[in-house]
């Protein structure tokens, strides 16, 4: 797979240098304006589901109490009495042109949710401090005193700052990749890029997480992927940190599908040339697979009302596959995975991941949860909620290795599962898989009559 470079991913944080404190550069939105504590509410460490649960109107009295003051965040001492002020307007204030925090209350947390972003911080903070920001509601990119009289070389504080830390020990991202943190009385520097739950944070020009999956803090159990949209925190305990030029920009699906692919791309190969269907065959071995898709604008576009699952011609074992999918409203195709070439891939072959509507019910009708996008068709549902908006561009990638099957969305991942654990009493419908414990097969599509589109295919063998 060739290596692309991407000018986003390469621009130096000179070239976002900032003219103006509180002065957004070209393309970024200020969250913060240096006069005032506007677009804020108050939140903790806490759940964003929470959250989320409440009716409209108690989650506006919440986040209004929040800023102000009340019974709903305000904390009272059973044994005491006294009640501690726990709101915004209690520990935040503005002071010359600098949001600054006493190292109590709750975390400044924007109103505004968001998705995939490009996110500039500047922070400054006193000596014992422990604080950081959370993305999406989920701690965090870590911010703490890397010296040895902090006290938390312990926990990991000597590498410095930026690590994601809630991640669980020996995770990827976990620890910063080098200690990047300028003496105390100096202004740190934070550019964090997040398209899905991939993460990269510099910290003063420096790389000290590279594309890493933020965990999900709130389910470890289960490891359920992040929200695919939520709010930025800024959390603050143990001492005054100060913050400024805070800005954001939105990042789009196409741009998205383009950093995810620009990482890990050794070993890839091309099996799609974007121009014809040499090297790939039809499962009926009569019906040229052009009769069933065409190949147009690089894209691999299939014909409406066509069926079938071209494939590509050549046997794998274990294998990683990456594809961009474009879907029309309802449409339904899947991933042929370890296919014999003959029958239905979903039964006949190891399994068929689904590539549906994320909406599919709104447009056709109820599903089953293992008929959802990315699930191992009828054994093993997939999380939803990650696909792009439907009529854009979606990146997947797809690991098998033995019986195990991985499956990440535009950076999130919305399968692990493994197979030869399935009770096959309780699949969908009590169907029989007799390929499900296939060690090899074809790669290809499961065609269901609607002009889904793909491109950007490649495969890499394990």
């Amino acid at each position: 797979m060739k290596k692309t470079t991407l000018p986003f991913l390469l621009v130096a944080l000179t070239g976002l240098a900032i003219a103006e404190d509180n002065v957004p550069p070209a393309g970024f939105t200020a969250l913060f304006d240096g006069k005032q504590i506007s677009g804020w509410f108050g939140w903790g460490t806490r759940d964003p589901h929470d959250l989320l649960a409440l009716p409209p109107e108690q989650q506006a009295e919440y986040k209004k109490q929040s800023v102000e003051g009340g019974p709903i965040v305000n904390k009272t001492n059973a044994k005491t009495g006294k009640t501690a002020e726990e709101h915004v307007n209690a520990h935040w204030k503005v002071e010359n042109g600098e949001l600054v925090n006493d190292g109590k209350g709750l975390y400044l947390t924007t109103d505004k949710d968001y998705g995939d972003i490009e996110l500039l911080v500047d922070y400054k903070m006193l000596p014992n401090g422990d604080s950081g920001i959370y993305l999406r509601g989920v701690p965090q990119v870590q911010i703490w005193d890397y010296t040895k009289e902090g006290g938390k070389w312990a926990l990991g504080a000597d590498k410095g700052s930026g690590g994601l830390w809630n991640n669980e020990k020996g995770s990827p991202g976990k620890d910063p990749l080098v200690l990047a943190d300028k003496p105390f009385g100096e202004w740190n520097h934070f550019r964090i890029l997040m398209v899905g739950s991939r993460v990269s944070v510099w910290l003063n020009e420096k790389l000290v997480v590279d594309h890493a999956i933020l965990e999900n803090y709130f389910d470890k159990k289960n490891h359920t992927p992040i929200l695919p949209k939520g709010f930025i925190q800024l959390q603050t305990h143990g001492s005054e940190i100060r913050w400024k030029n805070l800005f954001v920009r939105e990042i789009g699906s196409d741009e998205a599908c383009k950093i995810l692919a620009s990482h890990g791309q050794e070993g890839y190969q091309s099996i799609f040339n974007g121009k014809d269907l040499d090297g790939w065959a039809m499962n009926d071995g009569k019906t040229p697979a052009s009769e069933v898709v065409k190949a147009e604008d690089g894209a691999m576009k299939w014909l409406l009302h066509k069926g079938g699952t071209p494939y590509w011609n050549t046997e794998l074992t274990d294998f990683q596959a990456r594809v961009d999918f474009k879907l029309p409203p309802g449409g339904n195709n899947g991933l042929a995975v370890r296919y014999p070439g003959h029958g239905n891939t979903a039964y006949d072959g190891m399994c068929e991941i689904q590539v549906l509507d994320d909406n599919y019910e709104k447009v056709r009708g109820k599903i089953d949860p293992r008929q959802a996008h990315g699930s191992a068709y009828g054994m093993v549902a997939a999380a939803r909620g990650y696909q792009h908006p439907i009529g854009e561009w979606n990146f997947e990638e797809i690991t098998i290795k033995g019986p195990k099957i991985k499956v990440e969305l535009n950076g999130s991942v919305i399968l692990d599962c493994d197979l030869s654990k399935v009770d096959m009493e309780t699949v969908m419908a009590k169907s029989k898989h007799p390929g499900k414990d296939r060690p090899s097969g074809f790669f290809g599509f499961a065609g269901h009559s609607d002009p889904v589109e793909f491109k950007n295919i490649f495969i890499k063998k394990l």
